[in-house]
């Protein structure tokens, strides 16, 4: 380990009984996407009191931070990430407190040694992971429009550094009936329930016609008052997920006509919400065998997942506008899911908080290398041209 990344370390080290205190602080106190105020201004406040010029509500967004370190100097620009938003009822189940405070933790590890290394340090503070896109929102302002690469971690079951994610989106559909008595006079009415249920029977019989790894899955939101009165109105929301961004979109499509298909049997009326769609994740390999490595020297083995089943995240957005890590190190045991309970509790646990500062550790170590390495960011950059290019195909 040369003595940049010794002493970025040993800042971290120095650090770690804040960083723990902070992450703390924003797992007791959940907040949900767009509205992580306290969590914001508790990692704007930090990076501010060193010395970071920080705009809170970056990019018309305001939960948004985006901190540059002083020191900007020739040479690649590198954005370090971090959530803080949390799920409705569950809390931090997707260890959002870890994610926001690693890269805290890691641009304030950097702070002593920045001022010595090329290119420039950015800590982004990306809010509405979960529902909102917010990262998608910061690239459409241009946010990541002088960032040469972004990089960030997420807790798991596991450890890895080149899982890619699905794409998604997210599709909203309301039917409208009209009332009447169940009982009396059913015959007067139209069932807009009936109109969602159709929808889902037409979906699962479709999930049997889809490729491997695509997914379609709902909730109904709304779906009458009382038994005794024909619902006339009832709404229901899906994610439909797949590898490739043009799969995904053909089956929005499908998942469209099976409601269109229901509100034609029915009579009911249909509207139909495309919303927050977030692009496949296209995990840059070339970063992430340099991340793995600085694993490897903090004592962090791989232990990669037994099949491949993936979630979503706006970080895929970004992974194709700029090389891109999204890095996952585990927290817990493996048959703990994410998003439930269990994992809110190791997202809270020591063995979590350690997980954190390890992360801390490999992010600004990393950065160095992008910093300090110009045939490191050649291969990137390659690699990121060479992807986006197949992707797009």
């Amino acid at each position: 380990m040369n003595s940049s990344k010794e002493q970025a370390c040993a800042q971290v080290d120095k650090l770690q009984e804040n960083l723990i205190a902070i992450a703390r602080e924003i797992f007791e106190h959940p907040e949900l996407s767009s509205q992580e105020h306290r969590a914001a201004q508790l990692l704007a406040r930090e990076l501010h009191d060193a010395g970071f010029s920080v705009e809170l509500g970056a990019g018309g967004m305001e939960t948004a931070i985006r901190a540059s370190h002083p020191a900007v100097n020739d040479g690649p620009s590198v954005a370090i990430l971090g959530e803080y938003d949390a799920l409705p009822e569950l809390g931090h189940a997707c260890g959002h407190n870890l994610i926001g405070v690693a890269a805290l933790g890691a641009c304030l590890g950097l702070e002593p040694v920045k001022a010595a290394l090329p290119g420039r340090l950015t800590f982004l503070g990306t809010p509405a992971e979960e529902y909102g896109s917010g990262k998608v929102a910061m690239i459409k302002v241009g946010v990541f429009n002088d960032i040469d690469t972004a990089m960030m971690f997420h807790p798991s079951s596991f450890t890895a550094v080149d899982r890619g994610s699905l794409a998604v989106t997210e599709v909203r559909i309301e039917f409208s009936g009209k009332a009447a008595h169940a009982a009396g006079c059913p015959e007067k009415g139209i069932n807009a329930l009936d109109a969602v249920i159709q929808t889902f029977n037409g979906i699962n019989a479709l999930r049997q016609h889809i490729k491997d790894r695509a997914r379609i899955h709902g909730v109904i939101t709304k779906g009458g008052v009382k038994p005794n009165i024909v619902p006339d109105h009832a709404v229901a929301s899906f994610f439909v997920r797949a590898p490739e961004d043009c799969y995904r979109d053909e089956l929005v499509e499908k998942l469209s006509n099976c409601a269109r298909g229901a509100a034609l049997a029915t009579g009911a009326t249909l509207s139909l919400e495309l919303l927050d769609p977030n692009k496949a994740m296209i995990p840059n390999r070339t970063l992430g065998e340099v991340f793995r490595k600085n694993l490897e020297l903090l004592g962090e083995p791989l232990d990669p997942p037994q099949g491949d089943s993936m979630g979503s995240t706006d970080m895929g957005d970004v992974s194709q506008v700029v090389p891109a890590l999204h890095a996952y190190i585990q927290i817990c045991e493996e048959d703990v899911a994410v998003h439930s309970r269990e994992f809110a509790q190791a997202a809270g646990s020591s063995r979590g908080m350690a997980a954190m500062i390890v992360a801390s550790k490999a992010l600004a170590m990393t950065a160095i290398d992008v910093f300090t390495n110009p045939g490191l960011v050649r291969r990137m950059e390659s690699e990121f041209r060479r992807t986006t290019e197949a992707n797009g195909k």
